[in-house]
């Protein structure tokens, strides 16, 4: 059964054709809100994505295609988003990618890329999401960081950086609008088995000669006690109680969940 919790709202989810950001904004739009979508994919699959969530959950949707390491196009996403719904009010900034390798091996064009991805794009969408909310005193930032913006790995130097700059992003913006109806928060997951972790599996189980249900396991082994991939779902579930009222208090914080991983 659908929610209204944010009928007439608006979210704008960053890297949302696939993966977790999928996952919230099909959450967000089962509570009511408009989705902007963004990210790549094939036109036509994303086009029916659009016409099935607006069909299932009577929203209406928009998508636009920023290449979200490129400030003039994310400026021109948000310009789009506002003139169509009239404010962004749900900012969910997803949009990620990755790179495995050595510091000393680590490609200089990589590293600027994860960053400029990873984490400036935040930073570009937050400021011009920011003065809208303010002027409705209402407003929910979710930054979608990982349990690499609390602990490290070895080889993935520009992701555990971008990640722990995106949680130290949400505590300022936290603290910025603290005394306001806007709440800016984290959330930092473990393994979830989107395109980008199933990359990985795929290439451990090469590597390794085993199949992939193996490669599966002992990834999830080597790092997350449950044992289990978090969901997009999950996740979902978690964005929209922090866009809820009952977490009007809930601000500046990174909210693992990661099958106790950070608990070890």
């Amino acid at each position: 059964m659908q929610s209204s919790n944010l009928k007439g709202k608006t979210a704008l989810v960053t890297g949302s054709t696939s993966g977790i950001g999928l996952g919230i904004a099909r959450t967000l739009s089962a509570q009511g809100a408009n989705i902007v979508f963004n990210g790549f994919g094939d036109p036509q699959e994303i086009s029916k994505l659009q016409s099935d969530v607006a069909k299932e959950f009577d929203v209406e949707t928009l998508y636009h295609n920023a290449d979200m390491s490129k400030p003039a196009e994310i400026e021109a996403m948000m310009k789009a988003a506002t003139e169509q719904f009239g404010s962004v009010d749900i900012l969910i900034n997803n949009a990620g990618i990755q790179h495995v390798a050595n510091i000393e091996d680590f490609p200089v064009d990589r590293w600027d890329a994860i960053i400029a991805i990873n984490l400036s794009s935040a930073f570009h969408t937050t400021r011009l999401a920011l003065p809208q909310m303010k002027a409705n005193n209402w407003g929910r930032i979710v930054n979608v960081a990982s349990v690499h913006g609390l602990v490290g790995s070895a080889q993935k130097s520009a992701y555990v950086a971008s990640k722990h700059g995106i949680v130290g992003f949400t505590k300022v913006t936290a603290l910025e609008t603290a005394q306001s109806g806007i709440t800016c928060n984290a959330i930092c997951p473990g393994w979830v088995l989107t395109p980008l972790v199933q990359k990985q599996v795929d290439a451990r189980a090469a590597q390794q000669n085993i199949s992939i249900e193996e490669a599966k396991k002992s990834l999830l082994a080597e790092k997350q006690p449950s044992g289990e991939f978090v969901t997009p779902e999950q996740l979902g579930a978690l964005v929209a109680f922090l866009c809820s009222d009952a977490a009007s208090q809930v601000r500046g914080v990174a909210w693992n969940m990661d099958g106790a991983w950070v608990a070890q």
